[in-house]
């Protein structure tokens, strides 16, 4: 009987010693599949992240192109009978104002003074515009981000990041403009970036961690080349007058897609371009309403897709089909004196979704939606050269904050 009892105590002890070690057995595997499926996880977020990123760099290459694709000046030049009409057409995308010398009557050449730049006057036939043009753009954007998983409501297992995002860029331009007849112009547009942008991540993780890094960039930008041309020629001063344009951007700049990124899929440099090819057609309309010139215009912006086949973050990276830019402005100029004259107006862009293949599956970003104010102002310096300057407040959250231009045209 003694060494039954001691036989049974001896069991119960050996169970109690083991049963931790078949417990921990047991529980190994499923501590092992958790684990890969956080490694899984921690790799789908670091994809997503160095989409985003990308995705950032690409809304803000699409504000600096559609800053650029306003960008016109108003020719200052004698509108003569070598013009349709010996008076102004207007052309494709402008911001500012300029001012022309007219005839002495007080006709639509007059009064166009007043209206901004991209719904101005063509280039006269045999003449050339010169223009260098600064600018300078302010963003701010704020990011939260839970890169993880929940297990049950309030109780979450992974990583939550905060980000605040100052972007600033300076655009130097070089533009020049032909008239090839009295009813159509070339355009020519080069442009140098300098981009910064100040970005402050608060990670929360098993404790806080903040960090702060600076990013600069100075690059040149994408090249563009456009042609316009008048559609109508009216045979009324209150008439209004057409203006069909096709402007070609091309993908000279440095694209979001070739700029490094680190093992987390963070970009680690900045772009100075949306790295596609770009076709815009556009049509401008121009109506003279004494005493102002009322303007509008629509263009639409197609970005030609192509494939990456790059790596970030351990992410395949394949064909990405950039979204259109669907773009409207509208607004008036109106002329204080033969010299000084200001505009108002409002421009809105809708950005669609990019479609982007990852590791062979297609994700799509979110649309975007640009809205500003426009505000312009411009004095004579002589008949043919002026001093335009133009304003843009955001309305929008997309939109950047603000933007101040400063464009010196020259016309020989």
């Amino acid at each position: 009987m003694a060494q039954r009892a001691k036989r049974i105590a001896s069991l119960l002890a050996a169970t109690f010693v083991f049963m931790p070690v078949i417990a921990l057995a047991a529980e190994l595997p499923a501590e092992q599949d958790m684990q890969k499926q956080l490694d899984a996880l921690a790799a789908r977020v670091a994809a997503q992240q160095a989409q985003i990123d990308a995705q950032q760099q690409q809304i803000a290459a699409d504000q600096i192109e559609i800053r650029n694709l306003k960008a016109r000046p108003l020719p200052f030049a004698l509108l003569d009978s070598e013009r349709a009409m010996g008076e102004p057409a207007p052309s494709a995308q402008q911001q500012t104002v300029g001012a022309s010398l007219g005839a002495p009557k007080a006709n639509i050449a007059e009064r166009t003074q007043a209206v901004p730049q991209g719904q101005g006057v063509l280039t006269p036939a045999g003449r050339t515009t010169i223009q260098s043009s600064l600018t300078y753009i302010r963003s701010q954007n704020d990011r939260l981000v839970f890169a993880g998983i929940e297990l049950v409501p309030g109780l979450q297992i992974g990583s939550i990041q905060a980000s605040t995002a100052d972007r600033n860029a300076v655009i130097d331009a070089l533009t020049i403009w032909h008239g090839f007849s009295s009813r159509l112009e070339g355009e020519i547009t080069i442009p140098a970036l300098f981009r910064n942008d100040s970005i402050h991540l608060a990670q929360v993780r098993n404790g806080t961690v903040t960090e702060g890094f600076d990013l600069s960039r100075h690059a040149i930008g994408d090249i563009e080349g456009a042609l316009r041309y008048q559609l109508n020629a009216p045979t009324k001063p209150d008439e209004p007058i057409f203006v069909a344009g096709l402007r070609v951007k091309s993908n000279t700049g440095v694209s979001p897609f070739s700029i490094t990124y680190d093992e987390f899929g963070i970009a680690q440099g900045l772009a100075t371009g949306s790295g596609f090819w770009g076709v815009q057609p556009g049509l401008t309309m121009l109506l003279p309403s004494d005493p102002v010139v009322i303007y509008a215009g629509v263009s639409y912006l197609y970005q030609i897709p192509r494939n990456i086949n790059r790596t970030v973050g351990g992410t395949l990276i394949g064909r990405v089909t950039p979204g259109g830019t669907a773009s409207a402005n509208v607004g008036f100029g109106f002329s204080i004196n033969p010299r000084f004259s200001f505009s108002l107006g409002y421009s809105h862009s809708y950005i669609f979704p990019t479609s982007t293949e990852l590791n062979g599956s297609r994700q799509r970003s979110t649309s975007s939606t640009v809205g500003a104010l426009d505000f312009g102002l411009s004095y004579r310096l002589s008949a043919r050269s002026s001093v335009n300057l133009a304003f843009q407040f955001g309305v929008t959250q997309d939109a950047p904050n603000d933007s101040i231009t400063v464009r010196i045209p020259f016309t020989f």
